[in-house]
């Protein structure tokens, strides 16, 4: 398999004070301010929620396509993310830790196994996460599907 190159490009135009209208070719647009905390506004998307998102749907995607090369019946998968941005002498503020916590929901009980082996590579070869220079913690759970009764 070759060594691709991939260009991702994006534009943003600023709207007001600390708030502008995020886009790329094709996409729709998505409005985004800094955090209250940093005297942006509420109620927009801000750098640091798109950065914990970035990695939390990043190990969604790694996950499913593993499992589907697994051959693993994932019935469902959702998960939340949490990302602990602190100050760092000599540096200034910075993520340090993302935690990803999916629950994903098997069709088979004996699968867990298998489920737990595809979200440790999934995790290892996320691309967003390896970009990252943090500690990104994975802590899965995994269900089985309910019997639906006849």
């Amino acid at each position: 398999m070759g060594q691709d190159t991939h260009y991702y490009e994006t534009r943003i135009e600023w709207a007001k004070r600390r708030r502008g209208n995020m886009g790329a070719e094709g996409l729709p647009d998505l409005a985004v301010s800094t955090p209250p905390e940093f005297k942006g506004e509420a109620g927009f998307w801000t750098p640091e929620h798109l950065f914990v998102a970035s990695a939390e749907s990043c190990l969604m995607a790694t996950f499913l396509g593993i499992a589907e090369n697994s051959r693993l019946a994932v019935t469902d998968y959702r998960s939340s993310a949490q990302g602990k941005l602190e100050w760092v002498d000599g540096i200034g503020y910075r993520f340090t830790t993302v935690t990803i916590s999916p629950l994903v929901e098997l069709e088979k009980a004996e699968d867990r196994e298998l489920a737990a082996r595809v979200m440790t590579k999934a995790a290892k070869g996320c691309l967003i996460a390896r970009s990252m220079q943090l500690d990104m913690r994975v802590e899965p759970k995994f269900a089985v599907k309910a019997a639906v009764a006849a």
